[in-house]
């Protein structure tokens, strides 16, 4: 409320254009920018097929986009902002949301994961995190993920009491309001949506972005195709192609802006061995060092406590 919220600080020095945008566009549907990307396959398929007989481990398309744009998001900030309530901020997080299906048939039950990031994590820490969730909530008796858990209290109120609920979530929302830990588990807020139609057979489309929550980026993958194209010399050969489509709120940042970041992710995924080591942990300075520490102590003393309480325990 009065501009804080739990998953973001509010970004303050701003241009006049940039903070007018929100009031005259004041819902996330209204600055939405729809681009299309079609990825050379090459390199991904030689680096899948290098990484499974060096180390047997199989990367997909899909882990290796969410690895992508996770490095971007974290390399360029401002794609991790958002707005609420016509106010900018910038996400205290990195956090990615993807639907997964249990079974491809029509009466499978759907789930919807979100994960959190630094943002540093190489791609095989990245392929662990997914695989660990996905696997946590298809096996028989598995322990729901906290977001399948919630949605499935929400759905089994009457249809007067979840409309009251909803208007009250979309209202603490709106003013700020909504707690942490339900912030946490809620997959419209997240710095990107990613949905992989490939696994049921179909193009990328341009995917609404949700007005409830502040996901600023939704992206999809389609089927691959095998498009003509000619090199320098005029010589035509068939290309294997990814296709990506992304709906992108516009008014978190201006165009040249957004067009260097997705350069920057087409980067990574025409070179995937860019995402083969994490990222250095940045030195800290200042007042982020003073707050590290602070931190840092305050998990010894919260360690130290549990430990003298379990060595009590087993007295």
């Amino acid at each position: 409320m009065f501009g804080r919220r739990a998953d973001g600080k509010q970004v303050k020095e701003l241009g006049i254009i940039e903070k007018a945008t929100a009031y005259f566009m004041p819902m996330r549907i209204d600055g939405v920018n729809l681009y299309q990307s079609s990825i050379d396959c090459s390199n991904l398929d030689r680096f899948i097929l290098e990484e499974k007989q060096k180390s047997g481990i199989h990367y997909t398309y899909t882990e290796i986009m969410m690895a992508a744009a996770i490095r971007m998001i974290y390399e360029r900030p401002k794609t991790n902002r958002f707005i609420q309530n016509c106010v900018m901020f910038q996400r205290k997080y990195i956090s990615l949301s993807i639907a997964v299906k249990q079974k491809l048939t029509d009466d499978a039950e759907e789930m919807t994961l979100k994960m959190f990031f630094t943002g540093r994590e190489s791609v095989e820490q990245i392929k662990k995190i997914f695989n660990d969730e996905v696997a946590k909530n298809i096996k028989s008796g598995a322990e729901e993920h906290s977001t399948t858990k919630t949605a499935g209290f929400l759905g089994k109120l009457p249809n007067f009491v979840f409309r009251w609920a909803v208007g009250l979530l979309r209202w603490g929302d709106k003013h700020g309001m909504l707690p942490r830990w339900l912030l946490d588990i809620s997959p419209f807020h997240t710095s990107i949506f990613v949905a992989d139609l490939r696994s049921i057979h179909l193009d990328a489309l341009y995917h609404h972005l949700y007005n409830f929550g502040n996901t600023t980026i939704f992206a999809t993958l389609g089927k691959v195709n095998y498009v003509p194209v000619s090199d320098r010399s005029g010589e035509i050969k068939m290309q294997k192609q990814l296709q990506l489509k992304f709906s992108l709120d516009e008014r978190v940042c201006d165009g040249l802006y957004y067009s260097n970041s997705l350069k920057l992710l087409t980067k990574y995924l025409e070179n995937p061995e860019l995402l083969k080591e994490p990222l250095p942990e940045p030195e800290l300075t200042g007042k982020a060092l003073k707050k590290k520490q602070k931190a840092d102590r305050k998990a010894e003393k919260k360690q130290a406590k549990k430990t003298k309480k379990e060595a009590k325990k087993n007295k």
